[in-house]
């Protein structure tokens, strides 16, 4: 094994970033905005987890969704920061339940309910095509399925599109994709 050397670093005063990629537009593949789970770990949160805990982990790791997994490691559902808001906590605090004990559970949108881009479709289709059939949805995030291997694929987030797309949306307030389709037609 080779020993290497430490070096101090009070004069390294900058951070490298990647390159920028300005050429992706509307027109261009919807998969240059797919966060694929093959190349990236997918967020996850135990079904056991107590709401007030991942809120405040959410919050101070700017998180906005993660996906939930049941006991046996499958994905039973997605909860976002919004679901979790003082107000809705404290509507499911009763006196046999206290606010530090609800489960993230009673929080999430199970899959059942959910709805998804096909992994297949979204290789031929464009980025307008996502955001425009999205736009009536007002959902911050959406999955992507492999319905072959019957899989969560990964995901499209309406705030990595503006981020990406270099759109004037306020992050801050969680856009939706419609907001993304007024700015983008506008």
């Amino acid at each position: 094994m080779k020993k290497l050397a430490l070096y101090n670093t009070e004069s390294v005063d900058k951070l490298v970033w990647p390159p920028e990629n300005n050429s992706i537009t509307l027109h261009s593949n919807a998969l240059s905005i797919f966060t694929d789970f093959k190349q990236f770990m997918p967020l996850v949160i135990d079904s056991s987890a107590k709401a007030v805990e991942l809120e405040d982990l959410m919050k101070k790791s700017h998180v906005r969704m993660k996906l939930v997994l049941g006991s046996d490691q499958n994905f039973i559902g997605i909860v976002a920061l919004n679901d979790l808001s003082e107000q809705k906590i404290l509507a499911k605090v009763t006196k046999d339940q206290p606010r530090e004990e609800i489960p993230v559970t009673d929080f999430m949108r199970h899959r059942s309910t959910l709805k998804a881009f096909a992994f297949e479709e979204l290789c031929y289709a464009t980025v307008g095509d996502v955001v425009e059939t999205l736009r009536d949805n007002h959902q911050q995030h959406c999955l992507v399925i492999d319905k072959k291997n019957h899989e969560i694929r990964g995901l499209i987030s309406a705030s990595d599109v503006a981020r990406i797309l270099r759109l004037p949306v306020d992050i801050q307030l969680q856009p939706s994709f419609v907001d993304l389709f007024n700015v983008a037609a506008a």
